[in-house]
């Protein structure tokens, strides 16, 4: 398998990744946001299982949905895999998705299958609050930990929290419209710009938060709960706290219009609704599985013990631009 490491505008990767060869048409090609390892472990099943190659590109969220909206008339890839639910809606508006209705997902809840049936979840999302215990103990000694996502809004915490840029990360954006539906447009923003002034960091990536905690580089950052839970129970001194009112979504998987692999391509959508793919993938993320029959792995915290609002998806993908040009000018 081709494991190919994504460098924006480098054309050694490009060509690599869609460089000709005698058996293009037969080798499933994907675009993967969620991490390398999980991704590479996936695809190797996938390939042990039905004897499919597949080559992979992974990068950042909005890199790859422009990818795909860009090529939506001849995709270089066959495959997004990952990202939340706006993402891929916001391609499948585009005209970029192919429509697939697996049988695998005739038992999935209503919330991980798009109405077209041109995406589907595999995994649930859900953000949290992370802490260092370590370092916050050193810098706020006697500070009682956040439990809500007011209690970031703490002057003392300046410079101590890191938060990703939602302009970049599907992870950045779903905390952004967490505050907009839970308070409200006016007081929503309020919020925001009130709690960027103790933000210490943006990075892109939606793995940064939690690893950068990991490290101990900051006392406390965004992250979803699942990234936070893997980092406490590999040993690091990390503690997820799940807030009232938080926001929750789904890790989707989708086809691209125009794809010459369909077959392929719904074979793997079939292969990532499976118990196995879900149970490999909640061992690598500590995510919770989607499929009701797939068991998440021991220390991921259940959908039960977290307080979610209705998050409406298709509001956040609707007024996405809006907000991120608001966000560009009133914060980066």
């Amino acid at each position: 398998m081709k494991k190919l490491l994504f460098a924006a505008a480098t054309l050694a990767a490009s060509l690599t990744f869609f460089g000709c060869e005698k058996n293009q048409s037969l080798e499933l090609r994907v675009y993967s946001i969620i991490h390398d390892e999980e991704t590479e472990a996936l695809t190797k099943l996938f390939t042990a299982k039905t004897g499919i190659p597949v080559s992979y590109l992974r990068a950042t969220t909005g890199e790859l949905v422009n990818r795909v909206i860009t090529e939506k008339n001849d995709p270089q890839a066959d495959i997004l895999l990952g990202g939340a639910s706006s993402y891929h809606i916001q391609a499948d508006k585009e005209g970029a998705l192919e429509s697939y209705a697996s049988p695998l997902a005739k038992n999935l809840p209503s919330y991980a299958v798009a109405s077209d049936n041109t995406w589907t979840g595999f995994c649930v999302l859900t953000l949290g609050i992370g802490v260092n215990s370590k370092r916050f103990a050193e810098k706020f000694p006697g500070t009682p930990l956040p439990k809500t996502w007011e209690d970031l809004l703490n002057p003392a915490f300046k410079g101590e929290i890191v938060l990703n840029n939602p302009a970049a990360s599907s992870t950045g954006y779903i905390f952004v419209q967490n505050q907009l539906q839970r308070l409200g447009d006016e007081k929503g923003w309020e919020y925001l710009l009130a709690l960027t002034k103790n933000v210490g960091q943006f990075p892109d990536s939606g793995s940064a938060p939690a690893k950068l905690l990991g490290t101990g580089e900051y006392a406390l950052g965004v992250s979803y709960l699942h990234a936070l839970a893997k980092y406490n129970a590999q040993g690091f001194s990390v503690k997820p706290i799940a807030p009232p009112q938080s926001a929750g979504d789904v890790d989707c998987v989708s086809i691209m219009k125009n794809t010459k692999n369909l077959s392929a391509a719904k074979k793997f959508v079939d292969f990532m609704l499976s118990v196995e793919a879900q149970e490999l993938m909640s061992e690598f993320t500590f995510t919770a599985p989607v499929n009701p029959e797939a068991k998440a792995v021991s220390g991921s915290i259940a959908i039960s013990d977290i307080d979610l609002i209705d998050y409406d998806v298709q509001k956040a993908s609707s007024e996405k631009d809006v907000v991120l040009d608001r966000w560009v000018k009133e914060v980066k």
